[in-house]
């Protein structure tokens, strides 16, 4: 089992690389109007989007609910975000998304409070350090194995991100010059036991007048499986409403903090992946 990884781990020759700053800067404070709106509570469930319509999310416009969490009618879990990133470009997170996923520090300085660490195979590794490899490439395909506190302990957590099609996209809608999606099917356990725990998670990226917003959603116990999803929580069994909470937070306090540093980061990285 891989180690929990925090500040105090790191080593010297981590601390030599110029990124390692950012593990001393202030976690920026989360948005607070999506703070305040988490904290009154879980939605209406009849206003969640289900992962059958998720085209919806390339609807100009916005949904009834887009910051909020619910347990739904059939026992699943559901949240929802809008993360606004000011500055930032798809270029950028798709930058993102391939460089964090090289080395422990790149994914604790997302959030030091709650990434432990993070793993991939080699062939992936490879692909993603290949220039022939497209932006999209070193993504979608690829397979994240991440140490996470989203607000219920340490996880262990496989994240196989998939292709917009693979995650059940209208691809005939689908204007790849204004979205990006960084969607996968994710296993979660918790290193105190318990069992495996599926999620389908969808970050949907558009354009604003300001840069970029993230239109999240979750669905906690279901998988996309052939481009469409299937609930893997058995009928009868219904999630902890502390799960999609605890994520939806989580969710709030991470992508705010990426929103602050990633245009720097990028700039100073020069857009290169090694």
């Amino acid at each position: 089992m891989k180690e929990i990884r925090t500040y105090e781990s790191l080593t010297q020759e981590e601390l030599k690389k110029s990124y390692s700053s950012y593990m001393e800067r202030p976690i920026t404070p989360p948005n607070p109007v999506l703070m305040e709106i988490l904290k009154k509570g879980p939605m209406d469930p009849a206003k969640a989007l289900y992962p059958e319509n998720i085209s919806e999310l390339m609807r100009a416009g916005y949904s009834e609910v887009e910051t909020g969490y619910c347990i739904l009618p059939n026992g699943a879990g559901y949240v929802a975000v809008n993360n606004q990133f000011p500055g930032v470009t798809i270029e950028m997170l798709k930058w993102w998304f391939s460089w964090h996923a090289l080395e422990d520090m790149r994914y604790m300085l997302w959030f030091k409070d709650g990434h432990h660490g993070i793993e991939i195979s080699q062939e992936d590794r490879k692909a993603i350090l290949d220039p022939a490899t497209s932006i999209d490439d070193k993504v979608h395909g690829r397979v994240h194995h991440v140490i996470e506190d989203v607000g219920g302990g340490v996880e262990d957590i496989t994240i196989e991100f998939l292709s917009p099609e693979k995650m059940g996209f209208d691809m005939s809608r689908f204007d790849a010059e204004s979205f990006a999606v960084f969607g996968a099917n994710g296993i979660s356990q918790n290193r105190s036991g318990g069992p495996k725990a599926p999620a389908t998670m969808c970050h949907f990226i558009r354009k604003t007048e300001s840069g970029v917003e993230s239109r999240t959603r979750f669905w906690m116990g279901y998988h996309m499986i052939g481009g469409k999803p299937v609930k893997l929580l058995p009928d009868g069994i219904r999630i902890p409403e502390v799960a999609p909470m605890g994520l939806a937070f989580h969710n709030v306090m991470e992508y705010t903090n990426l929103a602050a540093f990633l245009p720097g980061l990028y700039l100073e990285m020069d857009g290169k992946i090694e």
